[in-house]
């Protein structure tokens, strides 16, 4: 089954320190957004991608995407204060379209291809499923930097993306989330406000989250790694 995929790129990333869009930091001298983007240009099940981006940045994202053959961008939405807002936008351009659509962070470049077939997979019998990968570390909660209790490790789960969804119901969630003034931390987290269950993909742990500069150590570990295999 085919997918749409819609990727927010409009973020600053102000925890990455690097004074512009993060997204345009380069990992072997190419864009983090374009190896995150390669992803899905070579995926045969991809049919689409909507960016989700800063207007001011159009002109120089539609020449990255030129120089590098990124094929499959169907529409540039512009991004909204949060990123919930910002994928809201991009499911508007979705209308009349009731498949599955993947909501991915651009900072993720490390996608494996067979997860997100296997997500797809799952969602078109569930509705909605998200990758995720079990907690490794001790989890404790913590007030006035003191600890409270050792949360129970064995039913924690670190959320990843992509995170998908039949696009009727990713919709009915974002509409509720509007009229109530909710901004979720993730977009599975709108559709659990409307009780709906998400299913869980397993993930693995090369899928991270470029936020912090220290991870631009781990990502040149992982692309050292893949290009071993």
């Amino acid at each position: 089954m085919t997918y749409k995929v819609i990727i927010p790129a409009a973020g600053l990333g102000k925890r990455m320190g690097a004074g512009k869009n993060k997204l345009l930091l380069e990992l072997n001298e190419v864009p983090i957004l374009i190896h995150t983007l390669r992803v899905f240009e070579k995926d045969d099940l991809c049919d689409g991608i909507i960016l989700s981006i800063s207007p001011q940045e159009e002109e120089l994202f539609k020449e990255l995407l030129k120089t590098y053959q990124i094929n499959k961008v169907e529409h540039f939405v512009h991004g909204g204060k949060e990123r919930q807002h910002s994928v809201f936008n991009g499911l508007k351009v979705l209308a009349g379209f009731d498949g599955i659509v993947l909501v991915h962070d651009g900072a993720r470049p490390f996608i494996d291809t067979m997860l997100i077939h296997e997500l797809v997979a799952v969602t078109s019998e569930s509705g909605a499923a998200v990758l995720a990968v079990p907690v490794k570390d001790t989890i404790k909660k913590v007030a006035n930097d003191e600890v409270v209790e050792t949360v129970e490790r064995a039913s924690l789960w670190a959320i990843q993306t992509p995170q998908a969804f039949r696009v009727s119901l990713l919709m009915e969630a974002n509409i509720k989330a509007e009229e109530d003034r909710f901004v979720g931390t993730d977009d599975a987290s709108l559709v659990e406000r409307l009780n709906y269950p998400i299913k869980i993909v397993k993930g693995n742990y090369d899928n991270i989250k470029l936020t912090t500069p220290e991870d631009l150590y781990f990502a040149e570990a992982i692309i050292r790694k893949l290009e071993k295999i």
